[in-house]
């Protein structure tokens, strides 16, 4: 800082002004970097969150035997996985759609492994599982994924 003394003034160099920018865009990137990271992994949390609630409430409806208005005869209940996407069923007589959720907006893809469709059968009967399913979610956007395992009896859990 400089004194004018004809004046009594006090003023920055242009020098002293720019390390003072550069140095708050430097500070400002790294925080925005990790901000943007961070919200990442969070949206990441939450689609595993969100897949594991609707597993566990089509299980409850299944194991209740909470019949859809259109159903005559109820099966169970079960979700399709596609690579951006999954569908929830009624498995009654024939299919009735409950729901579609798009996880291509969050940068997520599914993977299921042995097979793409679960299904949680009436009055505590089990799976149509004949092995343990896992499901991987991946953010493709930081290269990070979870895992969710549903067993043969039902079972879910994620890591």
């Amino acid at each position: 800082m400089k004194k004018d003394t004809a004046s009594n003034n006090y003023a920055y160099t242009l020098i002293e002004l720019l390390i003072g920018i550069s140095i708050i865009s430097i500070i400002f990137s790294i925080g925005f970097a990790s901000y943007r990271d961070f919200s990442r992994r969070q949206a990441l949390t939450g689609v595993t969150k969100k897949i594991v609630s609707d597993l566990r409430t089509l299980q409850q409806k299944a194991l209740a035997g909470e019949k859809p208005t259109d159903c005559t005869t109820l099966d169970g209940y079960k979700i399709n996985i596609s690579s951006g996407s999954y569908s929830l069923y009624a498995d009654c007589s024939s299919d009735i759609f409950l729901d579609t959720v798009d996880l291509t907006e969050d940068g997520v893809t599914l993977t299921s492994t042995p097979v793409n469709t679960i299904t949680f059968k009436v009055l505590g009967q089990g799976t149509n599982l004949t092995s343990v399913e896992t499901i991987t979610i991946t953010n493709t956007k930081i290269d990070k994924s979870t895992v969710i395992t549903v067993g043969i009896g039902g079972d879910i859990y994620s890591e």
